[in-house]
């Protein structure tokens, strides 16, 4: 009780227990009102979190660039800027000499084969029929390394002679939406030229400019905020490149972030905040369970059911919301986690001369 004496320089007031310090009277409905609320004090972890700049980058990872294998001509467009497309679906037809050479080819192989399988192997020689096999089976393979799907060839095989024209359907690789598609009809395009690129939104790339300081606090694995249109999404860092941008001397961190509703698009800047390592386990309470009493850190520790004593601490680093504690408590003490500024209210209105209570 000396202490508190000295410490706040005036009178407190007199209960039944003075020797466990200054104290605060307040039951059940009177927390309540006022919004007090107590926790329990534990060990726990700090981790620090710090807000960068980033903008928002298609997943190289999820995207796909669609390109003709052979030279071909551009008959018809069946997917345009913005579609979202699911794999197999037709995104353009083609019409090509080779491919129509190779379908001929796949027709004329494939009835030698139906013809010499029906006889079967005994009626021709094993290598007869080991030809026609794998003749049958190349001219197939071209078919599938100019693009066609299996079931397109088979397709073909219904179709008969009509439908080795040389068309064909580029099919979409991959689900994804439709973020490029630069060509017309009519054109003659070479093989390798992207006809179209498809991204799936599902997930995208957040590129984070962070001071290699920063940067070196992170590891692979690292969680992240986004903040963009008012919402949080969750991320992690996936990539921590060891090479430091000459101009603006920062570090692009790369953090991957799960695309919920769809809320982020290519080119958007948004707030990143990202999580350093962990430090040691320590006694932690909420920065909102300190206060400030003649410059002195100080926590109201319940010592009865509603009786809280003001208790002086030594606090350390403060992360996220929470303060380290050195010294002042002990793990299990029940503390008031938040409200501590309306009992230091009452505790200076019993100095003044209030009740207290």
């Amino acid at each position: 009780m000396t202490f508190w004496l000295a410490l706040f320089g005036i009178a407190m007031p007199t209960w039944a227990d003075e020797s466990t310090g200054a104290k605060v009277l307040l039951d059940a409905n009177a927390r309540r009102a006022e919004g007090v609320e107590t926790m329990t004090v534990s060990l726990r972890s700090l981790r620090s979190e710090w807000k960068a700049p980033g903008e928002v980058r298609a997943n190289a990872y999820a995207t796909v660039l669609v390109t003709p294998r052979v030279p071909a001509q551009v008959l018809q467009r069946h997917a345009r800027l913005g579609d979202e497309v699911k794999a197999g679906e037709p995104l353009v037809t083609l019409s090509s000499v080779e491919v129509a050479q190779a379908q001929g080819e796949w027709l004329v192989a494939e009835r030698e084969w139906q013809r010499v399988s029906a006889l079967g192997p005994e009626a021709v020689s094993g290598r007869r029929y080991t030809e026609v096999k794998v003749q049958r089976d190349q001219t197939r393979a071209r078919l599938r390394a100019y693009g066609l799907s299996d079931a397109q060839v088979s397709a073909l095989s219904r179709a008969g002679s009509a439908g080795a024209d040389g068309s064909f359907a580029l099919l979409s690789p991959a689900q994804g939406r439709v973020t490029s598609d630069d060509f017309l009809l009519g054109e003659r395009v070479e093989p390798g030229k992207t006809l179209f690129t498809l991204v799936d939104e599902g997930s995208v790339w957040v590129q984070a400019q962070l001071s290699p300081a920063d940067a070196a606090r992170l590891r692979r694995g690292s969680p992240a905020r986004i903040q963009a249109h008012g919402q949080s999404l969750e991320g992690r860092v996936v990539q921590l490149p060891h090479q430091t941008n000459e101009q603006t001397r920062t570090v692009p961190v790369r953090v991957e972030v799960a695309n919920r509703d769809d809320l982020l698009h290519n080119g958007e800047l948004v707030d990143v905040f990202l999580a350093g390592n962990e430090q040691g386990k320590s006694l932690v309470v909420p920065d909102s369970a300190i206060v400030l009493m003649q410059n002195q850190s100080t926590v109201f520790v319940q010592v009865a059911k509603d009786a809280f004593e003001a208790q002086p601490v030594s606090v350390g680093t403060s992360e996220g919301g929470w303060t380290s504690i050195r010294d002042g408590l002990k793990a299990g003490q029940v503390i008031v986690g938040k409200g501590a500024f309306a009992l230091k209210a009452r505790m200076l209105k019993s100095q003044l001369g209030g009740d207290g209570h």
